[in-house]
């Protein structure tokens, strides 16, 4: 076919589909913005595309599947030769598979950044305000703070966490130590601004024996849906606590992040949460409830959380990158100045905050 200034154009008709694909995966619907890069079994430091070859190397496959708008990603091997990409025995395929982030985040993007040796991904978060509000202000979504990535040492997972670029923006900071919360009490941290900060907290339980019962009937739910179900105002034995952001002076507006450890079968399963339900007093918006499992080891009674707020959006990592999830949330009072940041515990066991360290985030210097 050619067009006016003679400049051909090759358009595809007609194709044959390969009888060995490089990889495939029956009823996940159409497929789009995959990524494929290889990843380090040892340490941090993220690899060139051309890395193929090596015994610490294993790749890793992202696609985002139209059918859910989520990001999921595999781990496994690929054969050069015969151009094939084999899952590990660990991974699950399609939808119940792994995310870089559990919540509103899709069309993600990897980069090698050869400056600093680091994978780095960087993805889109859509806009969960009303549609005249949309077309008003102009735009239908932002990309959250970049992240970089790299292997979990179990080998089953990445860890996701924010480049350390975004701490150049901390300013003024505020620090809590060995701060007991019991049932029902709630925190407020002041003397940062709330609606631009960053929060890094770790929390400290003695016992693990008030866990609640996993219940079987479970199995067959996301940890999206039992989030909606055992939100932060439902009270819980080892949790809900954690932090409740963006959120108003008397709570009628706040968006809770928060853990809740469950006893299930001989183990315990830790669920994260990012809840946008109660976010707004504003009608007519997107609130989910969005979280994930955190497979991490209980044995120091220890959690770590950290969230990144930004007036329109929290950025939470849990457990060291085990967990992410990013919230798009449109409060009406818990704005500018009337934002509070609050810790809160909702179950029987008392915890402690161990280490909390808060910073306001200072707008940068320059933008594009």
């Amino acid at each position: 076919m050619i067009l006016p200034g003679n400049k051909p154009i090759i358009l595809y008709i007609n194709w044959v589909q390969d009888e060995n694909p490089f990889h495939s995966k029956e009823k996940t619907g159409n497929w789009e913005g995959l990524d494929f890069f290889p990843i380090s079994l040892k340490g941090k430091e993220g690899l060139e595309n051309w890395m193929i070859n090596g015994e610490n190397v294993k790749f890793v496959l992202k696609v985002s599947l139209d059918p859910t708008r989520y990001d999921y990603y595999t781990i496994g091997k690929y054969l050069p030769k015969t151009d094939r990409y084999i899952l590990d025995n660990t991974a699950l395929d399609g939808s119940k598979g792994l995310r870089y982030d559990y919540g509103n985040f899709y069309a993600s993007k990897s980069l090698f950044d050869p400056g600093k040796k680091r994978r780095i991904i960087w993805g889109f978060s859509n806009e969960s305000d009303t549609r005249m509000d949309i077309v008003e202000k102009g735009w239908n979504g932002t990309l959250p703070i970049p992240r970089r990535i790299w292997l979990d040492p179990n080998g089953k997972q990445l860890l996701v966490w924010p480049i350390e670029e975004v701490e150049s923006h901390r300013g003024h900071e505020v620090q809590l130590r060995n701060k007991k919360i019991k049932k029902g009490e709630v925190l407020e941290i002041e003397g940062i601004t709330a609606a631009q900060a960053d929060v890094e907290v770790v929390f400290f339980f003695p016992s693990l024996s008030k866990a609640e019962r996993f219940d079987p009937s479970w199995d067959h739910i996301d940890a999206q849906e039992l989030c909606s179900r055992k939100g932060s105002a439902v009270q819980g034995g080892l949790g809900p606590f954690g932090l409740l952001t963006l959120a108003s002076e008397k709570l009628e507006e706040h968006t809770p992040v928060f853990f809740r450890i469950f006893e299930d079968k001989n183990k315990h399963s830790i669920l994260l949460c990012s809840d946008a339900s109660s976010s707004s007093l504003k009608k007519g918006i997107y609130k989910p409830s969005f979280a994930g499992f955190v497979d991490v080891d209980l044995s120091k009674k220890m959690l770590s959380l950290r969230s990144l707020i930004d007036h329109s959006i929290v950025e939470s990592f849990g457990a060291g990158g085990k967990v992410c999830i990013t919230s798009r949330v449109y409060p009406t009072l818990a704005v500018f100045n009337n934002a509070h940041l609050y810790a809160f515990n909702n179950g029987s066991q008392t915890v402690t905050i161990k280490k909390l360290e808060a910073w306001s985030m200072n707008k940068p210097k320059e933008m594009n």
